[in-house]
């Protein structure tokens, strides 16, 4: 929590929260401490405490009020509350829970929305299971066992990303933000494939500092893709039921460049039984 109050304070700046920067040069990258105190309505030593660590049980009016003065984003207001909690050791607001198997009708569908590449997802983007046109769509990521099988992973270890991925650097941005969401959810998975990615990548080592916090919801992916070439589709991740599972489908509109080249992609797959992830 102190952290991530830190990073967010030496983000903002004193003209985005209507403050007069003054002559001279800032030492301080951001907002000043006693700045964003004021602008929170609590006192320069608390809120000094609670940067500290000192203080770890703030309550929800004095976070909701930092959360306000930083210009937090819902989602990353979420994520302040949920880290208060861990501080302080109350219940979390989210409790964790065991992830079950893909349940039958989440398979159906994998394979009733085919050609589009389909993908059900753990909350750190394990995947339990895939149709045969998502794992044809990042090339690799079929070759791993299917306990290693993890869109975080696959995007900053499998050398085929760096090229499938058109922006990769978007992706890795959206990526680590998400994980950073899901730490709460899923606090153990989360911790180890963190340490495994930091240790085995400083681009994600440096992304995880900076604790940028946004839930993934949709939008569009750009690929280069080996097989079917360059193309942007739509992507939607659908949480199903409470299950903690997600399911991330790419799609293209029919009658579209994309969607042949999604149905050329289908043509290049096997025609097996989809793939849930082994337990």
């Amino acid at each position: 929590m102190a952290n991530f109050l830190r990073i967010r304070r030496g983000r903002i700046g004193p003209a985005e929260v209507g403050l007069p920067i003054g002559p001279g040069r800032r030492r301080t990258p951001g907002l000043r401490r006693e700045e964003l105190a004021a602008l929170a309505g609590v006192s320069v030593d608390y809120y000094t405490r609670i940067e500290q660590g000192r203080e770890t049980a703030p309550s929800d009016s004095v976070l909701d009020a930092l959360a306000r003065a930083l210009k937090l984003t819902g989602d990353e207001h979420a994520h302040l509350l949920a880290l208060a909690d861990r501080a302080a050791g109350r219940t979390p607001r989210r409790r964790p829970l065991a992830v079950q198997p893909p349940r039958p009708g989440l398979l159906l569908l994998l394979e009733s929305v085919r050609p589009s590449p389909a993908y059900v997802l753990d909350p750190v983007n394990d995947v339990l299971a895939a149709n045969p046109e998502g794992l044809a769509l990042m090339p690799g990521l079929g070759d791993w066992p299917a306990g290693q099988r993890n869109t975080i992973r696959y995007t900053f270890l499998h050398p085929a990303a760096r090229t499938v991925f058109a922006d990769w650097d978007r992706v890795a941005r959206n990526c680590v933000a998400h994980l950073h969401t899901a730490e709460l959810d899923a606090p153990e998975p989360a911790a180890a494939l963190v340490a495994e990615l930091s240790a085995a990548s400083a681009e994600f080592a440096a992304l995880w500092r900076r604790h940028d916090v946004w839930v993934k919801r949709g939008g569009e992916t750009a690929f280069l893709h080996p097989v079917i070439g360059p193309l942007t589709l739509t992507n939607e991740v659908l949480t199903a039921g409470g299950d903690r599972q997600r399911l991330l489908l790419y799609q293209a509109a029919p009658g579209t460049a994309e969607h042949d080249a999604l149905v050329l992609l289908a043509m290049q797959t096997s025609e097996g039984a989809l793939q849930p992830r082994a337990k």
